[in-house]
């Protein structure tokens, strides 16, 4: 099994501090957990935790990545990773780079990866999680999306460059519960790597229409927003859930067909995911929340404990 001798590593941007309630959360989940507990203390690392609850340590968002634990998901601990945080380091050499950045940043970061790369005789696969698109005029109107930005940015055949897509739940992931997601790109890659990627417990479905599914990727986060509003505004009426639902699908695939003359249909794992979306996760949590006027819009897309709310400001535009 080709997944033993992977090694991973993930890149996270230095001096992010943790806040001290969110060090006092984490100390209470540790100590939930015998074998959290007993791994830190067998590391020896378990002391700055107890420092950090106390406010005699300040802890960083790269230093408890290391022992596993995500700022986004503090009470779903990980296993300890491998954290650099210089960039050269994670992808100087690397088969395989996940983007995991939002889409406002991948052409800023995949531009600096591009410089590291030059000297490179085989381009590396890269698989990209980002949604959402940028607006071009030249050399004509058309859209961006984020393998495009990263195509340009670093010179790697868009053919190297895929889109992994839901339908998931992070945390439910991890937790080996049922899942789904779909890799989209050539067939030259999508087909082995979504049998790498498959588990008893993580169906990895393939698809060729890049593009679409990128974009529908970015709107379902834009849909969610609405769908979290319609809840809260209706008393979580399942009428007034399935009829916003209907419409989102409408513009779906209506925008499919400004997108290519001859467009695949929707596909189910495409629908699931968006579905998904709306029911569940930061995005429908965020448009809940406005509605019951419990958040402002001058609070931005970064919400502590959930992490960047994206298609945040696509939706204030339409607000």
């Amino acid at each position: 099994d080709h997944r033993d001798k992977a090694q991973v590593r993930v890149w996270r941007r230095p001096g992010r501090a943790v806040d001290r309630a969110t060090a006092e959360h984490l100390f209470e989940v540790i100590n939930a957990r015998e074998a959290v507990l007993r791994r830190l203390i067998r590391r020896c690392a378990y002391l700055k935790y107890v420092e950090a609850r106390l406010g005699d340590r300040t802890l960083y968002a790269d230093e408890i990545l290391r022992d596993g634990f995500c700022l986004n998901m503090i009470d779903t601990p990980l296993c300890p990773l491998k954290v650099v945080t210089n960039l050269q380091e994670a992808v100087w050499d690397a088969d395989i780079v996940i983007n995991g950045l939002p889409s406002t940043e991948t052409r800023e970061v995949f531009g600096e990866i591009g410089r590291y790369w030059k000297e490179r005789i085989n381009p590396p696969i890269i698989i990209s999680l980002a949604k959402g698109i940028e607006a071009s005029l030249d050399p004509m109107p058309r859209i961006i999306t984020p393998t495009q930005m990263i195509a340009n940015a670093t010179g790697v055949p868009l053919e190297n460059i895929l889109y992994l897509g839901g339908p998931n739940i992070a945390s439910e992931i991890y937790n080996k519960e049922y899942a789904n997601a779909r890799i989209c790109g050539s067939e030259k890659w999508r087909k082995p790597l979504s049998k790498f990627l498959r588990q008893p417990h993580f169906i990895v479905w393939d698809n060729s229409d890049l593009i679409t599914h990128e974009v529908m990727g970015g709107l379902k986060n834009i849909y969610a927003i609405g769908a979290g509003m319609v809840a809260a505004l209706t008393n979580e009426s399942a009428t007034s859930k399935a009829v916003y639902f209907s419409l989102c699908t409408s513009e779906m695939i209506y925008i499919t067909h400004l997108l290519a003359e001859e467009p695949e249909r929707l596909s189910g794992p495409l629908l699931a995911d968006t579905y998904v979306t709306l029911l569940k996760g930061r995005n429908a949590w965020y448009g809940h929340k406005l509605a019951k006027a419990e958040l402002t819009l001058e609070m931005g897309d970064s919400i502590k404990g959930k992490g960047t709310i994206q298609g945040c400001l696509c939706s204030q535009c339409i607000l």
